[in-house]
């Protein structure tokens, strides 16, 4: 710990107690499975199995995020990922993590997947393609792909950072904004894959083409929440408390407006394109979602993960503060778990939302190991960059406003 580094002992009881809770809870969701399947034999690890998939795409949605952010931070140059870089850095190699926890739904996707159910997919003309793309072999291949261009974009990505502020070669800065623009494009096609392969078909039967830019959106308003939220946290302490001001953390306000409005705007038309085509293939999916016990939460959507954050954000008050808008960020966190739900669990719950026990030690067993994990990778490196050349003399006294 550097004579600076005052949120060191700050990091190191986040990590201790998100760890206890996390693998207390992961036990307890097992302990669960395990309760669930006595007289249902393998078919009561399904819903451990549903609960795992409906957390993991919350946490990874987060991990994801942090990587766009980062790169969408390399191209720009902006003063804005100063404070949050190490931040983004540190999010982007859980991914790693969240590649070894993919293991359990490899495990038991046959009892998850109904593709895998002989005669799910029909054998008319139309649905030759999906017969052909969702097999087991080429699922879990894909699977690969798609976890590796994302573990090899951050691992890079620090490396260079690293390397950066080892030597203050100002080569590594080029380098990483020469990864990013490309990256970017890597990283949502692969992001449209992993959508559609873990989560779309669950649904076999229905399509969108939009489905993957929702993702892109979710993770990437996710991330920069998160982002704040870990700020606010560790903002008081040294070196990061004289490194935001008002300006800057307007900066990531605005981004936080802009991907709620982003995610508003992919989710409405995916909606408007579906319900003026009137398709019956595709027409199922908001049937299940939007009437129902469902349509109180698509309405709880609605006004709290857009309304609400948007007429927030549009005051520069509550962006020129950090404990305000990390307020907002904290809304938006826990609204964008209730969207994942929302697409992730009425794939089986048709009726209506049942929140089971597994549901809520999954999401905190999960997130309470990627959180240790997290805080583990912000310790590797110094919580400022240190000797890059676009933030040469920022942190000067009388700098900022």
């Amino acid at each position: 710990m550097s004579p600076r580094d005052t949120a060191r002992p700050q990091i190191d009881r986040v990590q201790k107690r998100a760890l206890a809770v996390g693998v207390l809870s992961l036990f307890l969701a097992v302990i669960f499975g395990a309760l669930q399947s006595r007289g249902a034999g393998a078919e009561g690890w399904v819903q451990f199995l549903r609960s795992y998939v409906f957390a993991y795409m919350y946490w990874i949605a987060i991990s994801l995020g942090c990587i766009a952010i980062l790169m969408l931070h390399h191209l720009t140059g902006g003063w804005w990922g100063l404070p949050i870089r190490r931040i983004l850095e540190a999010g982007s190699r859980t991914l790693g993590l969240m590649a070894v926890l993919f293991l359990p739904v490899l495990v038991g996707m046959g009892r998850l997947y109904p593709w895998m159910r002989p005669g799910e997919i029909s054998d008319d003309p139309v649905d030759h393609f999906k017969r052909v793309y969702l097999q087991p072999g080429f699922f879990i291949v894909r699977t690969v792909v798609y976890l590796a261009c994302f573990v090899v974009l951050a691992h890079f990505l620090s490396k260079w950072s690293a390397e950066q502020d080892r030597t203050g070669d100002v080569r590594f800065k080029d380098r990483m904004e020469s990864l990013s623009g490309p990256g970017l494009v890597i990283w949502g096609l692969a992001i449209t894959g992993a959508a559609i392969d873990w989560v779309m078909s669950l649904e076999p039967h229905w399509f969108s083409t939009v489905y993957g830019m929702i993702f892109m959106a979710l993770e990437c308003l996710a991330a920069i929440s998160f982002a704040v939220l870990i700020l606010r946290l560790l903002g008081e302490h040294e070196p990061l408390k004289d490194s935001y001001e008002p300006k800057r953390l307007l900066d990531l306000g605005n981004l936080m407006l802009t991907f709620t409005l982003l995610l508003t705007y992919v989710s409405f038309g995916q909606f408007l394109i579906i319900w003026a085509g009137n398709l019956k293939d595709e027409i199922p999916w908001y049937m299940s979602r939007a009437f129902g016990g469902w349509a109180y939460v698509a309405s709880a959507l609605l006004v709290l993960h857009f309304f609400v954050p948007f007429f927030v954000l549009l005051q520069r008050a509550a962006k020129r503060r950090l404990q305000r808008l990390s307020t907002v960020a904290s809304w938006i966190l826990v609204l964008t778990l209730v969207d994942v739900y929302w697409l992730v669990v009425p794939a089986y719950e048709k009726s209506g939302p049942r929140i089971h026990p597994t549901d809520i030690f999954a999401v905190i067993g999960i997130g309470g190991v990627w959180v240790a994990w997290f805080m583990a990778q912000l310790k590797k490196m110094p919580l400022l960059p240190v000797h890059d050349p676009r933030f040469e003399g920022v942190l000067e006294p009388g700098h900022g406003d």
